[in-house]
């Protein structure tokens, strides 16, 4: 089995990645929502990566308390990263999580949105 990590060069950083990811009239952005989280993503497009870089974002406006919204953002990062060595992910370039839940969920919940997303991703339907 492959070593289950999420090190420093597989989060998005960039800041000018980050606005095109989030910008609605980039067509080579898509999105899915698998309640309750919300993926945006583009294709590969670079070469040499194996893994895409991620972005994990809970909103304050949903989630008022930032030690919830922290508790969140460690479950999203986790599970992708128990996760992400059962599929080949080669297909993606970047990938933007967001939890859309109105209140805290289990860690079991939000396992299942991301097994499921990560599955058809690498399945290479395009959701």
């Amino acid at each position: 089995m492959k070593q289950q990590t999420f090190k420093k060069e597989e989060r998005l950083r960039s800041l000018k990645v980050i606005e095109q990811l989030f910008d609605r009239n980039n067509a080579a952005n898509l999105s899915v929502g698998v309640y309750p989280l919300r993926f945006i993503y583009q294709k590969n497009e670079r070469s040499g990566k194996k893994m895409p870089e991620i972005l994990i974002s809970v909103s304050k406006r949903n989630l008022k308390k930032a030690v919830i919204r922290n508790l969140i953002k460690r479950r999203i990062r986790e599970s992708y990263r128990l996760n992400k060595g059962k599929y080949d992910l080669k297909s993606l370039s970047y990938l933007a999580v967001l939890f859309i839940a109105k209140e805290n969920l289990s860690f079991e919940l939000i396992q299942k949105s991301m097994d499921k997303f990560l599955n058809r991703i690498s399945k290479g339907n395009s959701v």
